[in-house]
């Protein structure tokens, strides 16, 4: 027959290492996934990719593990070596700063960018839908005034 436990028997029985896992964990001021391996939760920081995430782990010689199995320390280091790169909103306002120096300097660039069009020389012709997005034309349908 099974024995069933209360909660705070089960609770109670529990090792030290597992009330020490970690949940909810911020790293670069943005909160990472618990149940994904850590390669692919790095990923959700903005300006870290797949490759950044890889060096990242192989630099700080942490395995490849869920996030919640991280301990103290390796978060911490984890927490410390994203620092150093240019991730989330720095990495906006450095952009957006690029980009405002293109436009103030008034190269061909930056005049693209207040036109909104394609600055890397793709055909505006046909396509670039995605820049010039000027609304979809009203194809056979009459205006209400008619």
């Amino acid at each position: 027959m099974i024995a069933f436990r209360s909660f705070s028997e089960h609770f109670l029985r529990r090792t030290p290492a597992m009330l020490q896992s970690v949940r909810g964990v911020r790293v670069g001021n943005v909160e990472i996934p618990d149940n994904k391996q850590l390669l692919y939760a790095l990923q959700y920081i903005k300006g870290i990719g797949p490759a950044t995430a890889r060096q990242l782990l192989s630099g700080l010689q942490i395995v490849n593990k869920p996030t919640w199995q991280l301990t103290a320390l390796e978060l911490e280091t984890l927490r410390n070596e994203v620092l150093n790169y240019n991730i989330g909103h720095n990495l906006e306002k450095e952009n957006a700063a690029a980009i405002k120096r293109l436009v103030d300097i008034q190269c061909y660039r930056g005049i693209r960018h207040v036109d909104g069009l394609p600055c890397r020389g793709q055909r505006t012709s046909t396509n670039a839908r995605t820049r010039k997005d000027r609304g979809t034309p009203n194809y056979g349908r009459r205006s209400p005034n008619q």
